[in-house]
């Protein structure tokens, strides 16, 4: 697209969904007018992501072409909204000009110091840990990222974006629409190539694109086999006990919820689980030390790290059990943060709602090995339906299918049709000591479920 800084008054079509809202805030942020739509909003009873919309002076809609105006500059669609959708159809019978999100964010980081965050998993957390090292440093960064930071949300915001004084503009650059070729970046991290919405094959090519564009330094993780083809300067790139590389992490701990490890012989604490979140942790480190940022201060930053929304989340520990939140979705996120839970609780009672029918057909024996693989003997797997948002899809793999394929290995494999029927099983059966696990993408009410099992559990312990 032309540059993003002619125009005045954005609108977005699906303004709640994550990479939509980020853009939106920053824009606004900036001094840009910014309306949106969502399926989602109504004037009677306002989600919370509305408010504070609307507490920024974002003029919110119901996605009925209402908020479409010929005042508008021009309307931001995501790769989701189709031909038929009323308010594309209406923006262009008045001439307005669309562009695609990925179209909009790649102009606007054309204008900054750009840090683009690639992998298949872990980008939200490593962009919230570059922009926190940053932010703590005093180089006051923007941010724009795939989900909310606690320290944001914290001021009454979503979360996901922040408008900084300086240059400098950290950014989830996400592959699974292909989107990441469209950024020119002066710093690029790629954490991992893990097949998940895309086959291998696809991916490497996007990830050599992101690469190719970046104009000063590639980072790679050197522990992931597949990263690590596409090095180019292991001085710079990161890894778990990898000799001859910048950034070399040892001696991983974890305890209760806090993890612990050296980079380059500085000592590190950080309040997070899981050894992916070292290897998140890494990368951040490696990335700001490329913008002139010691690792003993990225190391002191960190120490007070307060995490993102539904990234190994902590909902409760009360009487015992805790109740951890996570957007896993492919079975490498999920197996990690089955192990991330497994170093918390002496049982995990691990809950998976799929996101979508065409994601579980695609991943769904890759999940069944990898989660019959990384379970304990005393764990627990759990399915309810895959999460459907309408519109045509093929049904051919279900949840239903998935579990009766794991049964035949592991009798702690269990399906419940309706996830809230399953919060009597974990009443009855958990105990001092257990961790359940909540997982699951798209669906926007899962957060509340995680505050749900909670409360309905708790009153047993109490």
């Amino acid at each position: 697209m032309e540059s993003f800084e002619k125009y005045n008054h954005f609108f977005f079509v699906g303004i709640a969904g994550t990479g939509m809202s980020a853009i939106a805030q920053y824009l606004k942020g900036i001094g840009k007018q910014v309306s949106g739509s969502d399926r989602l909003f109504n004037s009677e009873t306002k989600l919370l992501i509305q408010e504070q919309f609307e507490q920024q002076g974002i003029h919110c809609y119901f996605q009925d072409a209402s908020g479409i105006m010929s005042d508008i500059d021009v309307v931001v669609i995501s790769t989701a909204i189709e031909d038929s959708n009323i308010e594309l159809q209406k923006a262009r019978s008045l001439d307005i000009p669309v562009v695609k999100r990925s179209e909009l964010l790649s102009s606007i980081s054309e204008t900054k110091r750009t840090i683009a965050v690639g992998g298949t998993s872990g980008k939200s957390t490593t962009t919230a840990m570059i922009f926190h090292i940053m932010q703590s440093c005093g180089l006051e960064p923007s941010v724009m990222n795939g989900a909310g930071l606690s320290g944001l949300q914290k001021k009454g915001l979503p979360g996901n974006a922040w408008v900084g004084k300086s240059d400098w503009l950290v950014i989830e650059a996400d592959e699974s629409d292909g989107s990441i070729v469209s950024y020119i970046p002066e710093i690029s991290v790629l954490l991992n190539v893990d097949r998940d919405h895309k086959e291998f094959d696809e991916l490497i090519a996007l990830f050599e694109t992101f690469k190719s564009n970046t104009k000063s330094r590639f980072i790679v993780n050197q522990s992931h086999p597949l990263s690590k083809k596409l090095s180019q300067d292991k001085a710079f790139d990161f890894g778990f006990e990898t000799e001859g590389i910048g950034f070399s992490g040892s001696d991983f701990k974890q305890k209760d919820f806090s993890i612990s490890f050296k980079c380059n012989e500085i000592s590190f604490q950080i309040p997070a689980i899981g050894k992916h979140n070292m290897e998140n942790a890494l990368a951040a480190v490696a990335v700001c030390s490329v913008a002139g940022i010691s690792v003993k201060d990225c190391a002191t930053a960190l120490q007070n790290y307060e995490g993102i929304y539904r990234r190994t989340q902590l909902v409760s520990q009360s009487n015992g059990i805790f109740v951890i939140d996570d957007f896993a979705h492919n079975p490498a996120e999920i197996t990690c943060a089955i192990r991330a839970s497994q170093s918390v609780g002496k049982r995990v009672f691990a809950w998976f709602q799929p996101h979508g029918y065409g994601p579980l057909k695609f991943f769904h024996q890759e999940l069944i090995e990898e989660v019959l693989t990384t379970l304990r003997a005393n764990d627990y797997f759990i399915l309810s339906d895959v999460y459907y948002a309408g519109g045509t899809v093929n049904k051919e793999i279900t949840s239903e299918d998935v579990v009766s394929e794991m049964q035949k290995q592991n009798n702690r494999i269990l399906f419940f049709s309706d996830r809230k029927d399953m919060l009597p099983y974990l009443k009855q059966n958990c105990r001092k000591g257990d961790v359940i696990l909540i997982m699951g993408a798209r669906d926007t009410t899962l957060s509340d479920f995680a505050k749900e099992v909670n409360t309905f559990i708790n009153p047993r312990l109490s």
